[in-house]
């Protein structure tokens, strides 16, 4: 009898994490930080599940972390509230709008056939402005003084001259080790461990041996096997993998894996992260768009589990640890460094394809300065810049 109790306590419980989430869903829109915000009102504020200390330390944890920063907070909490389980279900219900979305976008896009017309260049134009804006956010808040900022710009010099996957994991690495070296001595003030979290040390190391194992694994067996399903899978785990600084990064490691090697055309490819912008929810469901476009329906609920796959395990992995992890020597100084690459990254990509694709002509640069003015000092939501982008293209380009 107890056992029923406990089991249809558990059921009530997860059925409730799924709401809430996918409430915030359905309503969160612009990005990483705006999501915070709306978690911090629905789960601390009204619901009071967690308090504010425990939310701190779960936004620290996530920003420490590679992987979807709000997404992992909400897992977080589905985890807080209903075990393991509770964090699989938070995740979906926060994310499965925005995958619906853009499936639908995807599948009507890719059924008209036609690539350049006025509005998708509209869109093309926004993603200037939306990349603009986070490359000036994160280089005042990654990159504020002047070793980090050189990191960033040598970063950017190297991916531009040699770009490729590969560059981009070496400097990461690299950005790290310099941090390391540069911040040495620098002291960070200490941080309280998220507690009351119902998983063991044993299922946080076995979270972390499998991301591991994925990680370094995945790129064996797409050689060894030479399956496309496999490739894609390594594609979109390693960017979900590698991605510091929240879900615009993951722009410049999706584009030198699919656009060069002709998996997805570029102009899809821009058009759809112009799309993204315009759905609620976590910015990484542009591997969704992908998906569609790419393998259809199959495609996109593979591609979607493999770029969210690693920031899950991480997040379950590392909770248990987080007070022995954030105290150690080094771990803060390899963070500064890696962040200050992570700007240089998305500089690159800022740079080709998103600026020289799409801007073609003064118009388009002054549509783009438009945009950017409106994102960041009108402060309009991202949504409304997408719709003035989009009929802008269509206004523009009537004959395109």
């Amino acid at each position: 009898m107890k056992e029923e109790i406990h089991i249809s306590g558990l059921g009530a419980r997860l059925w409730e994490v799924f709401t809430t989430a996918l409430k915030l869903g359905l309503t969160s829109f612009g990005g990483p930080v705006a999501h915070l915000g709306y978690f911090h009102n629905e789960y601390v504020m009204r619901r009071k599940w967690i308090d504010e200390r425990t939310y701190a330390d779960l936004v620290a944890l996530s920003h420490f972390l590679p992987g979807p920063a709000s997404s992992q907070v909400g897992m977080g909490v589905g985890m807080m509230r209903a075990g393991v389980l509770g964090g699989i279900i938070a995740w979906l219900g926060f994310t499965l709008p925005s995958v619906i979305a853009l499936f639908i976008a995807a599948s009507l896009l890719q059924q008209a056939g036609i690539v350049e017309i006025g509005w998708m260049h509209g869109l093309k134009i926004v993603a200037v402005a939306i990349v603009a804006h986070a490359v000036w956010n994160m280089g005042k808040s990654l990159a504020p003084d002047r070793s980090r900022m050189t990191i960033a710009v040598l970063a950017f010099v190297l991916v531009v001259i040699w770009p490729s996957a590969i560059t981009q994991v070496l400097l990461i690495i690299a950005a790290g080790l310099t941090g390391i070296y540069l911040y040495r001595g620098a002291q960070e003030k200490s941080i309280t461990s998220v507690e009351n979290v119902p998983i063991g040390k044993g299922i946080g190391i076995s979270c972390l041996v499998l991301f591991f194992l994925l990680l370094f694994g995945l790129p064996l067996l797409s050689e060894m096997t030479g399956s496309s399903w496999i490739a894609y899978f390594d594609s979109f785990y390693r960017a979900g993998a590698l991605v510091f600084g929240g879900g615009h990064v993951v722009l410049p490691m999706l584009e030198r894996e699919l656009v060069p090697s002709g998996l997805i055309d570029a102009d899809f490819f821009l058009a759809g992260y112009g799309l993204t912008q315009a759905v609620p929810g976590p910015l990484f469901t542009f591997a969704s768009y992908l998906g569609t476009i790419m393998e259809g329906a199959l495609g996109a609920v593979i591609f979607t589990v493999a770029i969210f796959l690693p920031g899950a395990l991480l997040i379950m992995g590392a909770i248990p640890f987080w007070q022995q992890l954030r105290g150690r020597n080094g771990i803060q100084g390899a963070l500064k460094g890696v962040n200050a690459a992570v700007v240089g990254l998305l500089l690159s990509a800022f740079y080709d394809p998103v600026f020289t694709s799409a801007v073609r002509g003064p118009y388009d640069f002054v549509l783009a300065l438009v945009l950017f003015v409106m994102l960041v000092w009108w402060k309009l939501p991202p949504w409304i810049i997408v719709l003035l982008g989009l009929f802008s293209g269509m206004a523009l380009y009537p004959s395109v």
